[in-house]
């Protein structure tokens, strides 16, 4: 066991440093452990802020990963409301925003990852929105509800799974939505166009006005207050509010300055790591948003900015930090929530590396399951209102196996016989 003299310092109090401190004492870790966050409430779980807390189902209590007396409890120094200036590799130290300097024996970076910023004109005006952090949904749920009462108009930059999310919250407050998105289909990056499709009839059907191949160039607005967003086909739409969901960047600029290997911009960019989630420096680990891991079974480079992400690869981290064997392989995995719509994907299939997807259900109901394939092998699965399949999908992941279509596509075959 690591000596109880050490230091374990864990920048970024997400959820993936949230849960590699928890793992560091039920592990039996017995030195410090310090765990610094630039916000100042306690880690939480991000979920949440655009499903259950945005859309007035869950309370605000609901999304913290820990109560506060939990890290007294489990003897973990909280430093809140500091941000890391400096890190140091040869003294060991980072340096709080206060002027603190702290040592350390192992390090973890979880610094996650921040909203793209729309470079626009009129996105200093105050109804110009992101959505991050617990502060950014306090806001935007008070904004949506008074949308909604007051039959306003949101304008959503971007259709990937938050600005969807975002769109049926602020649906179900009665607000007016209108999403601008540059590509033909939601998500098309993610799942395409086939079954983006799919979105873009499931939002229509509930009120959201799309407009496709166009980005905003302009926001407009009057004593500090939006009134239009423009695009760039010369189309104005009118708005009261903007919110820009058009992707997040890694916040890896501490360890860039530091020296330590990045990744290519290709693979998404963030802190590079090995399958033990350790950088080029054999004291310091990555893990969450800001890590792009060598993924083992997918041989490649991986960036995932998904939740299971930071539940598991912050354990997987301190794991690795107190000396124990880790190779993190975790299949990647999200799920969804949008009106009566909920899905969990896994798997991995950007564009141009499947060439088939084969759909095993009802796509008109809404209730099936895709799986995109290359060279008949599995790559990834969704599994839209069909439930406790997630486990199986994964397995038919790993196996790598050839498939015949015909039986993927049978919801007479049971999926386990599959593999």
């Amino acid at each position: 066991m690591v000596d109880a003299h050490q230091t374990f310092v864990i920048v970024g109090a997400g959820l993936a440093g949230a849960k590699a401190a928890e793992t560091l004492r039920a592990e039996g870790f017995t030195g410090r452990v310090i765990l610094i966050g630039d916000e100042r409430d306690h880690p939480y779980e991000r979920p949440p802020l655009s499903k259950g807390y945005l859309d007035g189902k869950a309370d605000r209590d609901s999304v913290f990963t820990h109560e506060r007396p939990w890290y007294a409890g489990a003897d973990i120094e909280l430093h809140l409301g500091q941000p890391v200036t400096a890190l140091d590799r040869y003294a060991k130290t980072v340096q709080l925003g206060d002027n603190t300097v702290i040592h350390y024996d192992k390090l973890l970076l979880a610094t996650g990852s921040e909203p793209r910023r729309l470079d626009i004109p009129g996105t200093d005006l105050a109804g110009v929105h992101h959505l991050r952090r617990l502060a950014h949904a306090d806001r935007l749920r008070n904004v949506l509800a008074a949308l909604g009462r007051d039959n306003g108009h949101l304008v959503i930059a971007g259709a990937g799974w938050i600005g969807l999310e975002v769109a049926a919250a602020a649906r179900g407050y009665g607000a007016e939505v209108t999403v601008v998105e540059a590509e033909p289909t939601p998500l098309h990056q993610v799942i395409g166009p086939e079954l983006g499709q799919i979105f873009t009839e499931l939002h229509s059907s509930h009120g959201v006005r799309f407009h496709f191949g166009a980005r905003l160039t302009e926001i407009t607005g009057q004593d500090g207050m939006v009134l239009t967003a423009r695009t760039d086909d010369g189309e104005e739409h009118p708005a009261h509010d903007v919110l820009a969901a058009i992707g997040a960047a890694p916040r890896s600029a501490l360890a860039e300055a530091a020296g330590l290997e990045m990744a290519e911009r290709a693979h998404g960019g963030g802190i590079a790591v090995d399958a033990s989630l350790r950088t080029s420096d054999p004291h310091i680990y990555a893990a969450g948003d800001v890590a792009a891991a060598h993924h083992p079974l997918l041989g490649t480079r991986l960036r995932v900015e998904h939740w299971a992400n930071a539940l598991n690869g912050g354990p997987a981290a301190a794991r690795a930090m107190l000396g124990q064997d880790v190779t993190y392989d975790r299949i990647p995995y999200f799920f969804s929530d949008q009106y009566d719509l909920g899905l969990e994907y896994s798997g991995w299939a950007p564009p141009g590396s499947y060439d088939e997807v084969i759909i095993r259900g009802d796509a008109g109901k809404r209730e099936f399951i895709a799986f995109w394939l290359k060279d008949r092998r599995v790559l990834a699965g969704m599994n839209v209102n069909v439930w406790d399949v997630t486990e199986t999908i994964q397995e038919l992941i790993r196996a790598r196996q050839q498939h015949d279509a015909d039986a993927l596509a049978d919801p007479s075959v049971p999926l386990d016989s599959l593999l």
